[in-house]
């Protein structure tokens, strides 16, 4: 091992099964061996990295990487398939904080028993007493039980006790939203004192900021294997880049899904009332309706009923004099796949498919992009744009297409309008579709707007 790291890991591989129906007592195991049927799934697949002494370094990743199955194997809770993991120094570990506490003996003495578990003496523990108390700011609450503790006193007891363990190597996994905010900024402020004292550190968290306010080094690992490592505002974009990324492919996924569903409802729909079923001959409709009149009377009426709703509700979001009517409205991304999340700075065409009952003269279109808490984004139209003055005199399609939508990370929706000569509504279309923006980025407020920064200093200044 090299004398500079205070961590290394070699080949590291982790595989767990995962039991589909797993029986518990003896009577199932016997009765029930089919549900003992598992998968192996590997969690780790060769991951290798060092931490030199007195590093700070970051473990990010989406849920289920491996992330604290790394952070188990350093602390010896969990071993290795395969691979080395060598350590030099004394180690302690923020994984589960208050595990040993008992709720029946008072604070003081859970500190006795919790500091033990980290390794410390009675004598060491005696040393530390007062400054783990003064630490948790729980000085009038130290002899109560712990059981009449809140949630938050608990936690802050049990970080006061893991914080004031003198170690070489700090393992910490998700547990630094301790406390309120004043608390929180109490814990980073002591992180810092440790790791100015050498200690090496290995943090676990979902909170970039957190780990780029205390780490040197990110490691992304991404389904068992290490995706990017290097300084965490190198490698903390690559990351949120995937995140949104996936965070479209699924939204998009998800509403072709819904859209399938939808589909095949209104297929159901039209066979229904088309007389058409499919699980029988016709001859059993018949006999069926024959036999139940009131029956079907009752469901046309339901029908009626909800046909009425539906038109209540739709009446509410659109309006116009119905010369002509938006049919559908669908959002497509740069490959023209109709999709419902997008990417700050990512193309959008909207597509406005529309039907022409009555020739309408001197037409214009516009769209509408509204935040979900009302806040109007963008609005346009062709008459804005200057296009030719153009009339409907048969079905069609109008699109206009966003080269470069810099909306930032929210839920928006999308209103629709055809309009006729001095603002004549044709057919208003509110709330026509709701997309999603995701992004990397840490902007403030509605959009990004394209910008450079730029230092001048010395005699030209």
């Amino acid at each position: 091992m090299s004398p500079e790291n205070a961590i290394e890991v070699r080949e590291l591989t982790k595989k767990f099964k995962v039991y589909f129906d797993k029986g518990h007592t003896l009577k199932e195991k016997t009765l029930f061996r089919r549900r003992r049927a598992y998968e192996e799934r590997k969690v780790l697949n060769g991951i290798s990295f060092d931490v030199k002494r007195g590093e700070a370094v970051g473990l990010i990743g989406h849920n289920g990487c491996g992330k604290s199955t790394t952070l188990k194997l350093l602390t010896r809770i969990m071993y290795p398939d395969s691979g080395t993991i060598t350590m030099q120094g004394r180690v302690s570990s923020l994984i589960e904080l208050g595990a040993g506490f008992h709720p029946d003996l008072s604070g003081r003495e859970n500190i006795y028993i919790n500091a033990s578990i980290f390794g410390l003496t009675r004598k060491e523990i005696d040393a530390r007493l007062d400054e783990i108390i003064s630490f948790s700011e729980l000085e009038e609450f130290i002899d109560n039980p712990v059981r009449t503790y809140s949630s938050g006193m608990y936690m802050r007891l049990a970080f006061s006790v893991a914080i004031n363990v003198d170690a070489d190597i700090l393992l910490i996994d998700e547990i630094l939203a301790v406390g309120d905010a004043g608390f929180q900024a109490k814990c980073f402020h002591k992180l810092k004192e440790i790791k100015a004292g050498g200690t090496t550190i290995v943090i676990v968290s979902h909170s970039l900021g957190q780990i780029e306010q205390i780490c040197e080094k990110s490691y992304w690992i991404h389904n068992g294997s290490i995706a990017a490592e290097g300084p965490p505002r190198e490698v903390h974009p690559q990351y949120l880049d995937y995140i949104a990324k996936e965070r479209v492919r699924i939204s998009n996924k998800n509403a072709a899904r819904h859209s399938k569903d939808a589909d095949g409802e209104a297929d159901g729909t039209l066979q229904q009332r088309s007389g058409q079923d499919t699980s029988g001959p016709a001859e059993d409709i018949k006999t069926e309706q024959k036999e139940q009149p009131e029956k079907k009377e009752q469901e046309e009426q339901a029908g009626r009923s909800e046909e009425t709703e539906h038109s209540k509700a739709e009446q509410t979001a659109r309006w116009g004099n119905g010369m002509a009517r938006i049919t559908s409205v669908r959002l497509l991304d740069g490959q023209k796949h109709e999709a419902a999340a997008f990417c700050t700075g990512d193309p959008m065409v909207v597509e406005i498919r529309y039907h022409v009952s009555q020739a309408v003269e001197d037409v214009i279109f516009g769209i509408g992009i509204f935040r979900m808490d009302g806040v109007q984004c963008y609005g346009t139209n062709t008459k804005i744009d200057h296009l030719d003055e153009f009339s409907l005199t048969e079905d069609g399609t109008m699109t206009v297409s966003l080269k470069e939508l810099p909306l930032l990370p929210a839920q928006y929706t999308l209103d629709v309008a055809i309009e006729s000569g001095k603002h004549m509504a044709v057919d208003y279309y509110t709330k026509a579709k709701q997309f999603e923006m995701v992004s990397s980025l840490y902007d403030i407020g509605v959009a990004r707007i394209v910008h450079q920064w730029e230092l001048t200093s010395g005699r030209g200044a």
